[in-house]
């Protein structure tokens, strides 16, 4: 009985674990642009003549992050 169970659930638990994974990807991305946005207005802020440089830097960063999370995002969905 809790064998049958856990076999017609375990699609569903895939699903699960797949939309958990993709949501935290994109709450992780977020997170983490976010942080170099303050980071790069903070040091803006404090040497404005550095920031054309700072806002290439933290751009390249930001660009990585959101690869990084839309490959988690992709391979969420082929698990679904």
């Amino acid at each position: 009985m809790l064998l049958s169970i856990l076999l017609t659930t375990g699609a569903g638990l895939a699903k699960l674990g797949a939309g958990l994974g993709a949501g935290l990807a994109v709450i992780g991305a977020g997170l983490g642009i976010g942080k170099i946005g303050e980071a790069a207005m903070d040091g803006i802020a404090r040497q404005p003549e550095a920031a054309g440089d700072i806002r290439t830097n933290m751009i390249m960063a930001a660009a990585l992050i959101e690869g990084v999370a839309l490959f988690a995002v992709v391979v969420c969905g082929f698990l679904l």
